[in-house]
């Protein structure tokens, strides 16, 4: 059971389009498998639509209609490559979010002991900061706060920090005036994460005097 939501703020500027691509990546992922946030962006997109419809119509530039016809006869354009994504050995049954396959994903990398991640580039949004992070079994991630806005979606597993406890499905977010030090669960856990402006390490700060 889903308990951990986006907020409803994240939600109206998902259905504007106005997230960063990497939070817009990780609120897609958990809307593959919330009925009830899906249910509620298309009532934000309907609200959005309806106001759009009581705006004055623009008048089109004279050559529009000509240049959309000129378009008609161009060839259509190359499909790209498909992205490189390594083969990360996943839990049995796990499958990766539908939002991830336009992205490029690396092998699992070793960060710490008992804690991998994987870097998940966009290639529409290559400067975004997006991994699938791995933590196995009652093992804890470093103590840290964020430099901006951290969404964390559980895929796999879960853990608990000092918001609460996190399933597969729940969302996480994280903002600059939270620090606090996940754990995961006996299993392990898997995590989408985007993050904004990097971690701080309170004790680092505590070691430079700041």
């Amino acid at each position: 059971m889903i308990r951990h939501h986006p907020t409803p703020e994240t939600l109206l500027a998902h259905a504007a389009g106005t997230l960063p691509a990497g939070h817009g990546l990780v609120v897609a992922a958990h809307l593959q498998g919330c009925a009830r946030c899906r249910a509620e962006l298309a009532a934000l997109e309907a609200a959005g639509g309806a106001l759009l419809e009581d705006l004055p119509p623009e008048t089109l530039a004279a050559e529009a209609f000509a240049q959309v016809l000129a378009r008609l006869d161009e060839p259509p354009p190359a499909p790209p490559p498909p992205p490189r994504q390594a083969d990360l050995s996943l839990p049995h049954g796990l499958r990766l979010p539908a939002a991830l396959r336009r992205a490029e994903i690396g092998r699992w990398l070793w960060i710490g002991t008992g804690v991998r991640y994987s870097r998940v580039r966009l290639p529409w949004a290559p400067e975004q900061n997006v991994m699938l992070l791995r933590v196995a079994g009652g093992r804890r991630v470093i103590h840290h706060s964020h430099g901006g806005a951290e969404f964390t979606q559980v895929l796999w597993g879960g853990f608990r920090d000092e918001t609460g406890h996190y399933g597969p499905g729940d969302i996480g977010e994280a903002d600059e005036t939270l620090a606090h030090q996940p754990v995961a669960d006996p299993e392990g856990c898997i995590c989408l994460a985007a993050l904004e402006g990097g971690l701080r390490l309170p004790w680092l700060t505590r070691l430079l005097g700041g």
